[in-house]
Order: C-alpha cells, then sequence, then structure tokens
C-alpha cells in the first residue's frame, strides 16, 4: 500500500506540475459542471433521431444514474475512506499547483466527477453499442478525470477509483433500463400478439 501511495502522489505532482496559464483556463472549463450539458445535450439530440421513443425512456435513467453514482461516492466511499485531497494534504501544500485556490471538500476518493461522467459513458455505450460512440465517451470521461488530477483536486488513484465504480454503476443501471424497456406495454401486446396468431395458425 505504501509502494501504491508513493507512485498516486508522484504521479499526481508529474501531472499537476504541467500547468500554464492558458491550460488552467481550459482544465476549469472542462471541469466545470455547466461545461457538460451542452455536450450531453447534443449527444441526446443525436440519440433522439437514432433511437426514436427510446430516449424518452432512456432521460429518466441518465439523471437516475448520475444520483447514484454521485451520491455512492460521497456517502460509500469520501466518507468511510476518508483520505485527503491532494490540495488539503499537509505534507504537499506547497507543492499543489491550484487554480483560485479552489479545492473543494476535504476528502477525494472517489472523484465524484469521474464517477459521474463513466457511468453516463457506459449507460449511453451499452445502450448504442457503437464503438466510436465508446471511443468519444471514454474520451470525454477520461478528460473530465484528468482535468481534476491537474487542477490538485483529485489523486490519479481516486479518478481511477471513480471510472471504475462509474462503469459499474452505469452497467447495472443499463440493465434496469433494458429490463424496463422490454416491459413496456407496447412491447408486451406485440408478443401477445405474436403469441395468438402463432395459436390461430
Amino acid at each position: 500500500m505504501d509502494f501504491l501511495s508513493d507512485l498516486d502522489t508522484r504521479l499526481f505532482l508529474a501531472i499537476n506540475g504541467w500547468h500554464s496559464e492558458t491550460w488552467d483556463a481550459i482544465m476549469v472549463w472542462i471541469s466545470g459542471e455547466t461545461t457538460w450539458w451542452p455536450f450531453y445535450l447534443l449527444l441526446l439530440v443525436f440519440l433522439g433521431w437514432k433511437k426514436r421513443w427510446e430516449l424518452a425512456l432512456m432521460i429518466l435513467f441518465i439523471p437516475l444514474v448520475i444520483t447514484i453514482t454521485d451520491q455512492t461516492s460521497v456517502h460509500l466511499f469520501k466518507n468511510l475512506f476518508m483520505r485527503f485531497r491532494p490540495c488539503h494534504e499537509f505534507s504537499l501544500r506547497d507543492l499543489v499547483h491550484t487554480v483560485d485556490g479552489k479545492c473543494g471538500g476535504a476528502f477525494g476518493f472517489i472523484s465524484s466527477h469521474a464517477a459521474n461522467s463513466f457511468g453516463v459513458a457506459m449507460l449511453l455505450y451499452l445502450w448504442v453499442r457503437r464503438w466510436w460512440f465508446g471511443a468519444v465517451m471514454l474520451f470525454w470521461a477520461a478528460l473530465i478525470c484528468y482535468s481534476r488530477v491537474y487542477l490538485g483536486v483529485h489523486y490519479p488513484g481516486d479518478v481511477i477509483g471513480g471510472a471504475i465504480w462509474g462503469a459499474f454503476c452505469g452497467y447495472l443501471v443499463f440493465l434496469l433500463f433494458r429490463w424496463t424497456k422490454n416491459k413496456q406495454p407496447g412491447k408486451w401486446l406485440i408478443r401477445k400478439w405474436k403469441r395468438e396468431f402463432a395459436g390461430s395458425a
């Protein structure tokens, strides 16, 4: 554990140390939650064109997975492991670069940003099932994770843990989405009609 902790700290300092005023502004923009909505709105427009009525159902499940990942990342992880963010770590206070002094809450494992973004990415990828779509979602989620380390508010281990947990939650919510979709009245009536037609034939 000491080896992993030391490796995590060294990797954090390397990423956090590659900074400039230009990249500071870019990473703050990427990390900001308001930045996500235009991206996801464009995705929903595209998916509505591709998936038609299923989008109405999926719109209910996207907030669900975000709520699950956001709440569990705090109550099942941050409040349990109580690992300080690097910007709150006393031994690193002279080494960590932050932007405008923003650091967030005391604890950082796991990253809620990482869990939320990977939860949505996994849910939508399993729904769409296209490699290029998965690559776009993975890139976007990974970029958000990188920005959190760059800004000094998370260790790499925080975002990796958040990504794994978020992907797992996204998978579970997709299973619930698929089960719900198959239970739709229209689907049930079609199956019933097929059975009756086959029986009469």
